[in-house]
C-alpha cells in the first residue's frame, strides 16, 4: 500500500485540493504499476504508483503525454503531477471515463494519428530515454533512421535476448538481418514523426465518443512503426486503417517494413515474458531474410 500521507503532501504542495477523508480506490488493469482513483475537491484523478526507482519511467511517460497533447491531434490524458517520496513513485493524470471504442472512434483515431505523425523534428530519437514496458529504450538523437533503428532498437533487443539465453539461430540470423537493414530502410523516405511508440489495443479507448491514447513510449521515428504495432496484437478496426490511409497513405514497401518494426516488439516481449515469443521472432527474421 502506498504511503498516501507523503504523496498527499506533495500533491497539495503542487496545488491540488484533496479530500483526505476519502481513501483512494484501486483500479484494475495495470501490469507494471498499481492504479488508483483519487477524489479531489475539483474532480477525480487517476494515479499510478510503484517503487521509487520507477520515478524516471513515470517522468518519461508524463513527457510523452505532454508531447502528444501539444500536437492538438489525438487526445491524451492531462498530466497533473509526477514525483516520488521515500516509499513510492507516482504519476497523477486527469480521470477520464473510458469506454470501448466504436467504429466511429476508430476511424477518428486513424485520421488524428496521421495528423499527429505530421508533427516532425530534424532527428530521430528524443530529448530523453524512456522505457518500452520495463525495458530501457534509448533515444539518443541520430540523423540516420537505419542507424538509429539498428543500434538503438534491434541490436539492443538481440543483445538482451543473448543475455537471457536465447542464442544460436536467433543471434546468427539477427546479425544477418542487421547487415541487410539498408535494403529495407531508405532514409530519404523515412521522416522523424512523433510516435506513440507502444500503440497496441490496450493503450487506447474512447472518452465521450472520441479516441484517447495513453501509456506512450514516445520518440520521433518512422510513422510506419506505430502502424506496425497496431497490427501485432489486434484491437484496431478496419475503419481505423482506412481513415489513416485516406489522411496520409503509407509508402510502397510498408508491408515488409511492418515485419521489421514488429520484430522489435516481439523481441522485447521475448525478453520480458520468455520463450513463448522465440519462434515468432525467428519467423519474422526468416521472412525478412
Amino acid at each position: 500500500m502506498p504511503d498516501w500521507s507523503a504523496i498527499y503532501d506533495q500533491l497539495e504542495g503542487a496545488g491540488l485540493a484533496l479530500q483526505r477523508d476519502s481513501a483512494p480506490s484501486p483500479v484494475t488493469g495495470g501490469d507494471i504499476s498499481a492504479a488508483w482513483r483519487l477524489k479531489t475537491v475539483s474532480g477525480d484523478l487517476f494515479v499510478k504508483t510503484s517503487q521509487p526507482q520507477f520515478h524516471d519511467m513515470y517522468a518519461a511517460e508524463a513527457d510523452g503525454l505532454r508531447e502528444i497533447s501539444a500536437t492538438n491531434t489525438v487526445a491524451a490524458p492531462h498530466v497533473l503531477a509526477v514525483g516520488k517520496t521515500d516509499a513510492d513513485a507516482f504519476l497523477v493524470l486527469e480521470w477520464l471515463e473510458l469506454t470501448a471504442p466504436c467504429k466511429t472512434a476508430a476511424a477518428r483515431l486513424g485520421a488524428l494519428l496521421a495528423e499527429m505523425h505530421r508533427d516532425k523534428q530534424a532527428y530521430f530519437g528524443w530529448h530523453r530515454d524512456n522505457t518500452i514496458g520495463l525495458t530501457p529504450q534509448s533515444n539518443t538523437p541520430c540523423d540516420n533512421w537505419c542507424e538509429f533503428f539498428a543500434e538503438q532498437r534491434l541490436s539492443v533487443q538481440l543483445r538482451l535476448a543473448a543475455e537471457n539465453g536465447h542464442t544460436g539461430k536467433l543471434q546468427e540470423d539477427g546479425e544477418r538481418l542487421l547487415r541487410r537493414l539498408p535494403l529495407f530502410l531508405d532514409d530519404a523516405a523515412r521522416g522523424a514523426s512523433l510516435l506513440h511508440g507502444d500503440l497496441w489495443g490496450g493503450n487506447w479507448a474512447a472518452h465521450g465518443g472520441q479516441p484517447v491514447i495513453f501509456d506512450p513510449a514516445s520518440y520521433y521515428g518512422d510513422r510506419e512503426s506505430d502502424l506496425a504495432m497496431t497490427r501485432l496484437f489486434g484491437g484496431f478496426d478496419q475503419s481505423f486503417y482506412r481513415a489513416y490511409q485516406s489522411a496520409w497513405p503509407l509508402d510502397a514497401g510498408h508491408e515488409e517494413r511492418q515485419d521489421l518494426y514488429q520484430l522489435y516488439h516481439v523481441l522485447n516481449h521475448l525478453n520480458l515474458f520468455g520463450g513463448a515469443y522465440f519462434n515468432q521472432a525467428l519467423g519474422l527474421i526468416k521472412r525478412l531474410l
